[in-house]
């Protein structure tokens, strides 16, 4: 790695521990996992800004506070199995599957699965399973899911992910439309009933229904 980007590095790590983000397993793997593969060539240089950076197809991959944040709130442990919905780039799979026993993550454009699975096998990443599909209904067939994360923000509450998540799971997701005021919020699943925790306001991608084969 070039010594400018070994050195921002080092500073976002201190970033997110000045901004509450102590868990320490958490912060190494985001120092060991290398965001700049994640991204553009041509936003290599802002690899270890807090930034969102565009990544094709009108997907961003998150600013890497916000991927710490989601990832500390959720309490991963290597014994779960986790739901991702929304691919993206890699980076967010690779940080999570780094924490626990196997993560499941569903993409709708092919393209960006395509080379975020190609990222995968570069850093021998072997504990994901990818689908192309509509993350909006979930993985039935791998149900149910210790842990729930969604990377694009959904209108209103989405039940059929509620549905997959274990009796006292949790599921993340950003949760307002694209032009008014998201918010990570938090559900854990008690029983029948589930009780939510609004977290912070933020901006994402909208989640969106169907599938797109080139983009």
């Amino acid at each position: 790695m070039e010594k400018s980007l070994k050195l921002r590095k080092v500073q976002l790590i201190e970033f997110l521990k000045s901004h509450n983000i102590h868990d320490q397993k958490l912060l190494k793997v985001m120092s060991d996992i290398p965001r700049e593969l994640f991204v553009d060539v041509a936003y290599k240089s802002q690899s270890y800004e807090n930034a969102a950076l565009p990544i094709g197809s009108e997907q961003t991959i998150s600013q890497p506070f916000i991927v710490a944040f989601m990832t500390q709130e959720l309490q991963i442990n290597d014994s779960q199995k986790v739901l991702e919905v929304g691919t993206g780039s890699g980076y967010q799979a690779a940080i999570t599957a780094s924490l626990c026993k196997r993560l499941f993550t569903i993409e709708r454009h092919l393209p960006l699965l395509k080379t975020a699975e190609a990222i995968f096998a570069k850093l021998n990443i072997f504990n994901i399973t990818t689908f192309f599909g509509d993350g909006m209904k979930g993985w039935l067939d791998q149900a149910p899911f210790d842990r729930i994360m969604v990377t694009a923000a959904a209108k209103e509450l989405p039940e059929n992910l509620l549905e997959q998540l274990k009796d006292g799971g949790t599921l993340i997701v950003p949760i307002g439309k694209k032009d008014e005021d998201q918010y990570i919020t938090k559900f854990t699943r008690k029983g029948d009933h589930y009780e939510s925790q609004c977290l912070m306001p933020v901006k994402f991608v909208p989640l969106l229904s169907g599938i797109v084969h080139n983009s």
